[in-house]
């Protein structure tokens, strides 16, 4: 999925205008690998933290301790994370703006921090890891278009790094109720592990209704930017109301009905797709630039 966004950002967003953008091809391979190192470095610690409760919400999907042992799995994880921190120093020194070497650091920080201690506690993980994901998308547009801001051009580059962060405010908005429902069918094994997330603290009928009531973000979110930038474009239009909002509307009459494990599962798996269809939107951009 980072593959697919990043990759979409680059060549379907920015492509048509190369003087606006920073990031050569190998610039661009660099900065995906990076992201994935980190972000494989994250899910590793992830899974080495949720031993406990995975054995309970999912013991056929345990890999850690069983295919692979914990010792291999912190040495990839110390491997990936400093390939991701090391390519990340050379994109940033590339481009002109070595600061942005800290952004690399603190999310590899914070993927740790999330595993480690926010993952069970009430919100604050689901809030800080949909962060993350948006910044796996927003992370394109800080360099590949803001290093190459200039007088010129600057209007073009912040309509488009702006089109690249309502694009980072779906997927956080997406991947925060997906995380919540997923908190809600994952309660036995949370609550056995110690864990304190919104359903163990509320209650699953409380944090059913405010999933319910967050679901509802997204569609506004999806329609303020169809109003914004695509008023104009009926395919872009007929896309987004067919393939996203529909999806979305779903999603939430499903919410406010669900009560079994099954009911969430089937729901999680539909806001990922959701993104995914999301991302896919951007193919319509070089058709709506022509």
């Amino acid at each position: 999925m980072i593959i697919i966004a990043q990759v979409l950002i680059k060549y379907a967003l920015f492509e048509p205008f190369p003087s606006i953008t920073t990031l050569s091809t190998i610039g661009f391979i660099l900065l995906v690998i990076a992201t994935l190192c980190i972000a494989a470095a994250g899910n590793i610690i992830n899974d080495i933290y949720d031993i406990e409760t995975d054995t309970i919400n999912k013991p056929d999907k345990v890999v850690i301790g069983k295919q692979v042992s914990e010792k291999v799995a912190y040495s990839l994880f110390f491997a990936f994370n400093i390939i991701g921190i090391l390519l990340g120093f050379y994109i940033s020194y590339s481009v002109g703006e070595s600061s942005f070497f800290s952004i690399f650091v603190i999310i590899s920080l914070a993927l740790y921090v999330y595993a480690s201690y926010l993952k069970g506690t009430i919100l604050f993980g689901n809030v800080l890891i949909s962060f993350l994901v948006a910044m796996s998308i927003l992370i394109v547009g800080i360099f590949d278009l803001l290093p190459a801001i200039i007088p010129q051009t600057r209007n073009t580059q912040m309509t488009f790094f702006k089109i690249v962060i309502d694009y980072a405010v779906f997927a956080f908005l997406v991947n925060l109720i997906r995380e919540i429902v997923k908190d809600i069918q994952d309660i036995d094994g949370d609550y056995k592990a110690g864990m304190n997330t919104l359903p163990i603290v509320l209650g699953r009928e409380r944090a059913n209704k405010i999933a319910f009531i967050i679901s509802m973000l997204p569609i506004g979110a999806v329609i303020y930017f169809i109003v914004t930038y695509l008023y104009t474009q009926q395919i872009a239009i007929w896309y987004f109301l067919i393939f996203i909002i529909a999806p979305l509307v779903y999603c939430t009459i499903k919410i406010f009905s669900a009560k079994h494990d099954k009911h969430y599962q089937h729901i999680s798996i539909l806001y990922k797709i959701i993104l995914l269809l999301g991302l896919l939107s951007l193919l319509l951009y070089p058709l709506i630039l022509k």
